[in-house]
């Protein structure tokens, strides 16, 4: 799989760098303006692109070059981030022009992500998508561990636009590492032909007649809607039960990270069961627990609390990255980047809606009661889950792929595709040359 850790080492590059402007630009605003608002907003302009655009964005993905996508949107990021730097070295930056700043590289992260997601079924066999899932998973938990604390050291000795510099520099590495490599493009079916929107809306037919992916989309937006609002919360747990300050914070949000690392690495070696569903539900009831366990925690008992959200970190890429597997393994290649998208926007909706609702509940029953409600959730959908029929058939219950993308005028692609499922990687039936 060659070609593909070409692209995944430059895109790990790209998130470091990513994930260190992004720590660099939240502290500036704490520092700057020390407003809860803002800092809010900022979260919000974040989340807009992939909510409001994310669908008709995928399908765009599904009709340009993927590797393409990959470079202009490292690209666009880049500039948006040079751009910043000069205003920071010039002096002039305001409030606002981050904000801007923001919501372009939240754009560009949105015609990546599908991209990428979508390109590593042609790159990559079958067999070893969880592995590949639980590796990516990994990388973020290291991420969220170690780009905070190289932000701080370099804050401490850099300026700002020199951190921003980094960022420009890593994606500068990310699009290098794209050019030396050729991703498969699928040929498009007919219903997908004409406009984008067309294109779109086919995508949420295409969902819609998968019964297991209609109800597991519905199950990861109440999930969302319980789970990220708790985690959201855990200043303020630290805070007012545990009567802690930021060094025991800083406690609990590396046992998540660390948690994060060890759960992907795992899943990466293990690859879960057969039934990738099984994988998913079992790390669903293993987060339900270490949910439920800090919510039950005695304040007195601050190391418990952090074993929990080491649990509940572990668990995540178990529950994620046997689902990504599965819509990079079922999905017809032409419609994945709607497909990702659609699923990321659904459930990212619900964050936000959570959000907004878990302040003023958390403050009538008590921040550990909102816990103890997403621990309880997760619990039942990991134990109803193996009830529902449409849930455990939901990799059979998919359109096949073949009604959905004739690959009859693509003998090269067809022939690539087939391997693939014998698990060869594309690439060793693939002649690589420029796009």
């Amino acid at each position: 799989m060659k070609p593909f850790f070409v692209v995944w080492t430059g895109q790990a590059f790209s998130l470091f760098g990513s994930s260190l402007v992004q720590f660099a630009l939240v502290w500036y605003l704490t520092q700057r303006t020390g407003s809860a608002t803002i800092l809010a907003t900022a979260t919000l302009v974040a989340f807009l692109p992939d909510v409001f655009l994310g669908p008709y964005i995928g399908a765009l993905v599904d009709r340009w070059s993927r590797r393409l996508v990959m470079m202009a949107a490292d690209g666009l990021i880049a500039l948006a981030t040079l751009g910043l730097a000069a205003l920071f070295l010039a002096d002039k930056v305001e409030v606002w022009h981050i904000y801007v700043i923001m919501f372009i590289r939240a754009l560009g992260g949105t015609f990546h992500w599908p991209a990428m997601q979508s390109s590593t079924s042609l790159m990559v066999p079958t067999e070893h998508l969880s592995r590949i899932a639980g590796l990516n998973q990994a990388l973020r938990g290291a991420m969220s561990i170690v780009a905070p604390m190289a932000g701080a050291l370099l804050l401490a000795v850099i300026p700002m636009q020199g951190i921003l510099a980094i960022d420009v520099g890593t994606a500068v590495i990310a699009i290098i590492c794209l050019f030396f490599v050729i991703i498969p493009q699928p040929e498009q079916s007919p219903e997908d032909q004409g406009s984008a929107l067309k294109a779109m809306l086919e995508g949420f037919r295409y969902v819609k007649a998968w019964p297991g992916m209609m109800l597991l989309m519905l199950m990861a937006t109440v999930l969302n809607f319980f789970i990220n609002p708790a985690f959201s919360l855990t200043p303020l747990l630290v805070t007012e039960h545990f009567k802690g300050g930021a060094l025991q914070l800083g406690w609990m949000e590396s046992a998540m990270g660390i948690g994060v690392v060890a759960g992907g690495l795992v899943l990466s070696v293990w690859g879960g069961f057969k039934k990738r569903i099984l994988t998913t539900l079992m790390g669903l009831a293993v987060c339900g627990l270490g949910v439920l366990a800090i919510g039950f925690t005695p304040a007195e008992y601050l190391n418990i609390a952090i074993a929990s959200m080491f649990i509940g970190g572990f668990a995540m890429p178990i529950v994620n990255g046997p689902l990504f597997a599965i819509l990079q393994d079922k999905v017809a290649p032409e419609k994945q980047g709607r497909v990702f998208t659609l699923v990321s926007s659904l459930a990212g909706a619900a964050a936000p809606l959570g959000l907004a609702i878990a302040g003023p509940v958390a403050d009538w029953i008590g921040v550990q009661g909102w816990f103890v409600v997403a621990g309880v959730v997760s619990l039942l959908m990991a134990v109803t889950g193996p009830l529902m029929r449409p849930i455990m058939k939901l990799e059979e219950n998919h359109r096949e792929i073949k009604a959905e993308a004739p690959l009859e005028n693509n003998s090269e692609l067809k022939e690539a595709a087939t391997e693939r499922h014998k698990g060869v990687s594309p690439e060793e039936q693939i002649v690589c040359r420029p796009q």
